[in-house]
């Protein structure tokens, strides 16, 4: 009995469990997560449904939306005219099995006559063959890569329980509104007679989408199908590409010596963990800024103008890029002339930091950009705040932290004697000063400039660091 059981185990895993893991984390065979500036794909699974199919097309007719309609062939059977809609309207249909059953529990040669099937059935309405693939609850067997043929699998980055009425539509619309952003695949259904699903649910979907058409269209996003957002997902890559391609021909690490880069190396290894720990969201491309909503974690400030910032008071927590951190160190002439870049960096990613916020949801209850770094000087003139971090444990932890970040990425010009004469201090911009650089720079790098001049040197005064003595971060 412990030998069948082994060799089931065995079996489920090598056969179900591994492939739906591989397809679903690394997207394998898998298309899950698109790569494009305002485009956002909506997929809906489990119709066509003769009640609640006419209304969802209805919408999205409205906002000019596109979608991609993953439909059950003894569905699509019953209710061709629903599929000949679809197509007529500029929708793209994929297959979702002939029934609504996981590929777990069916043969290869099941599931190969599902899809066939259903291929057959929407190519006789609409005269064209379907190239998406959605097996029902996202779930592959080890045989579909090869039962599936040409297909294209989607899967999905954001599903939000839409089939359970319970949910609701307030609910409905708060979870979507918070994936709300460009690349995304959204996954919703617009038929509710499948095992787990409740009937009237869809008309919950339709109440929260409505809403959530309304919002993308005040910030310029579009709806797009499939086969839009893996066209533009291809082309976005390539030039990404370029772009690196370009910028390893100037690699700050080729010119460094083996233990320096490893220990680079190294570092970039533990960022990118904390990242996924702290779940940091990147800010654009993700190659200057991330950013995570969180608590305010210090002492109460007060602020300029008036207000008070008070422990546990949400806001975003910037954070630099150290790759990014290392590259312009690497190509400084002292640390003045890298605080100088970032300043630059700061002023550019600003725009788009402002246009994030903007489409927060619950925005109101964030209070603005929060940072604890070495690199204040200047910041100012962008319209931060900056407050001394209060003695004790945490403003050693935080000084060590960032000292031996600055030793790990320090340029060649710095002198180490002047290693740890500057101390961490807290940076925030209040959210209004934040949106003041919604429409570009609210500010131009040259006051910053002309500032530290008026202040005296500091790590972002000198727009021509070679003049004078270099200090240290």
């Amino acid at each position: 009995m412990d030998k069948f059981l082994w060799w089931g185990f065995y079996f489920f895993t090598f056969y179900a469990f591994l492939p739906a893991l591989v397809s679903r984390m690394f997207g394998f065979r898998a298309f899950r997560k698109g790569l494009a500036e305002r485009e956002i794909a909506l997929t809906f699974d489990d119709g066509p449904d003769p009640v609640y199919t006419p209304r969802l097309l209805d919408l999205l007719k409205r906002h000019g939306a596109k979608a991609t309609f993953f439909v059950v062939g003894a569905h699509a059977e019953r209710h061709p005219e629903l599929i000949r809609r679809m197509h007529e309207e500029g929708h793209v249909i994929g297959i979702h099995n002939y029934v609504h059953l996981p590929n777990w529990f069916l043969r290869p040669r099941a599931v190969k006559r599902q899809v066939q099937r259903t291929r057959d059935i929407i190519a006789s309405i609409t005269g064209e063959v379907p190239k998406f693939y959605r097996p029902p609850w996202g779930i592959v067997n080890v045989f579909d890569y090869a039962v599936t043929g040409k297909l294209q699998i989607v899967l999905w980055t954001s599903m939000f329980g839409d089939w359970r009425r319970r949910v609701g539509p307030d609910r409905l619309y708060a979870r979507m509104r918070k994936k709300l952003r460009p690349g995304q695949v959204f996954l919703l259904h617009d038929r509710g007679d499948t095992f787990g699903a409740d009937a009237e649910a869809p008309a919950n979907m339709l109440l929260a989408l409505e809403r959530i058409m309304e919002d993308a269209a005040r910030l310029g996003y579009r709806f797009v199908n499939m086969e839009e957002m893996m066209a533009l997902t291809e082309a976005n890559k390539k030039e990404r590409a370029s772009r690196q391609a370009a910028g390893k021909e100037d690699d700050p690490l080729a010119s460094v010596g083996f233990g320096k880069r490893l220990l680079v190396s190294v570092w970039m290894v533990w960022e990118k963990l904390y990242h996924l720990i702290f779940r940091l969201r990147p800010l654009g491309d993700g190659s200057s800024f991330h950013y995570r909503i969180t608590r305010y974690p210090g002492r109460d400030l007060t602020l300029a103008g008036g207000g008070v910032l008070k422990r546990g008071e949400r806001v975003i927590e910037l954070h630099f890029d150290n790759r990014m951190l290392f590259r312009l160190s690497a190509g400084a002439k002292s640390e003045i002339h890298t605080a100088l870049r970032l300043i630059r960096v700061g002023e550019e990613l600003l725009p788009q930091l402002a246009a994030e916020f903007e489409r927060m949801p619950n925005r109101e209850t964030i209070r603005g950009v929060f940072g604890i770094t070495l690199i204040y000087k200047g910041t100012e003139a962008l319209g931060f705040q900056v407050f001394d971090l209060e003695h004790g444990w945490v403003r050693r932890l935080f000084g060590f932290y960032l000292h031996l970040l600055i030793a790990v990425f320090r340029s060649k010009g710095a002198r180490r004697t002047e290693r740890f004469q500057l101390e961490p201090k807290i940076v925030f911009l209040p959210g209004e000063e934040l949106m003041k650089w919604k429409d570009g720079p609210a500010r131009s790098i040259r006051r910053a400039v002309q500032k530290q001049k008026q202040t005296g040197p500091g790590p972002s005064a000198d727009p021509d660091p070679a003049e004078k003595e270099p200090a240290s971060l």
